[in-house]
């Protein structure tokens, strides 16, 4: 009761996180998904939660940055490792995101895997569809948590994020992703549960 009664909290709070950063549809249509997802983790409830709010914090602080495209970047969270991504119009725009995200309370680190330029809608969609091909065989690989596994793809370049639970389940997640026909390269932010 009482561990239903914190989920419940948890899950509460997340959506009104989540609310204030604009992503009400995704957190009202993805609730019992982001349950299950807390549930198989390997992070602490606590360190989801934590991740998820600097997230949001970052998303925050881009949107309110004139000079940046916020709309444009992703962004991930991995015990608190920010990893931006996307196309930017300059060089200029890439250091203000990074610098921006860097200064948002609880950030321990940027990567910075952004990009110079911009997609067509074309190349857009088939970023989105070799996303979900690679996704698609995660789902399918058992003893492969997918749900912790975030894919995202620019220009067929492939960032996968998340956290496995052992290095041989590591060396799997990449040789899946390298297989699907037109993955140009892997950036790997996957990491190990300790």
């Amino acid at each position: 009761m009482v561990r239903s009664m914190t989920r419940g909290w948890f899950l509460l709070f997340l959506v009104a996180a989540l609310a204030l950063s604009g992503c009400t549809a995704a957190a009202v249509g993805g609730g019992a998904a982001g349950g299950y997802k807390v549930a198989t983790d390997e992070r602490s409830a606590g360190e989801v939660l934590d991740d998820a709010t600097i997230t949001t914090r970052v998303k925050t602080a881009l949107i309110a940055e004139k000079t940046v495209k916020a709309r444009n970047i992703d962004v991930d969270t991995l015990r608190g490792v920010v990893i931006l991504s996307g196309f930017l119009d300059s060089q200029a725009e890439i250091a203000r995101a990074v610098a921006v995200s860097g200064r948002v309370e609880g950030v321990r680190q940027v990567k910075n895997e952004l990009r110079l330029g911009s997609r067509t809608i074309g190349e857009a969609t088939d970023d989105k569809v070799l996303g979900a091909r690679i996704k698609a065989k995660l789902v399918q690989e058992p003893g492969i948590k997918s749900l912790n596994i975030d894919v995202d793809v620019y220009a067929g370049k492939v960032t996968l994020t998340g956290i496995v639970g052992t290095p041989g389940q590591k060396e799997k997640v990449l040789g899946i992703a390298r297989s699907v026909e037109g993955v140009r390269g892997i950036v790997d932010n996957l990491r190990v549960a300790e």
